[in-house]
């Protein structure tokens, strides 16, 4: 769905326009997630240790992102 070969039509690919509205839609947002995992918090290059360190540092970051949006998303009092 996503790699649109040349002389391939879309709705080729998919079987409607909104499956792939959506699919289109989802990947945008998707990718929009992982640059701003990268920009804000440095996603680009871990230099802790080994595989567990890499682990916990995407953890902590992805975690961070989660409680970022979930603050956003609360109403002001």
């Amino acid at each position: 769905m996503f790699a649109k070969k040349r002389g391939l039509r879309v709705l080729d690919m998919v079987r409607s326009l909104w499956v792939y509205r959506k699919l289109r839609n989802f990947r945008a947002g998707i990718e929009a997630n992982i640059s701003r995992l990268k920009r804000v918090f440095g996603l680009d290059r871990c230099n802790w240790q080994g595989w567990p360190g890499f682990r916990q540092y995407v953890w902590s970051a992805v975690v961070s992102y989660n409680v970022l949006v979930l603050g956003m998303l609360l109403p002001a009092p």
